[in-house]
């Protein structure tokens, strides 16, 4: 082997660790906002769910309307979850919101419907 090559082999092996390096890394990273996104879609489903089912007990119930109006009512299925509900004659507006743990934005979902 010629003494300008010595080492060649050895520095081909360690750029192509780092090639391999910066690849895993560049998984690792898609599939934590794979989890962070899908995570944020369950939260808004149940924030749907919790919001729609609200509506649904009204319905059930429009003779006492304004005896569902709250206001920050804690959320146990949602992290720092909270639910309002405003009464306005036949005119209900549900909002849930809920704030990730080192999340400076709360997350909102609000639903409007009408009560015959």
């Amino acid at each position: 082997m010629p003494k300008d090559q010595r080492g060649m082999m050895l520095l081909e092996g360690l750029i192509a660790i780092v090639i391999f390096s910066l690849g895993i890394l560049a998984i690792v990273g898609i599939q934590a906002a794979s989890v962070r996104h899908t995570t944020d879609a369950k939260y808004r489903m149940d924030a749907s769910f919790l919001a729609n089912q609200s509506i649904g007990t009204m319905w059930g119930q429009r003779s006492n309307l304004a005896s569902f109006a709250v206001t920050d009512e804690s959320v146990a299925a949602l992290p720092n979850g909270k639910r309002t509900i405003a009464v306005n004659g036949s005119d209900v507006t549900v909002t849930v919101t809920w704030q990730l743990p080192g999340e400076a934005v709360p997350h909102s979902y609000a639903i409007a419907a009408r009560i015959n």
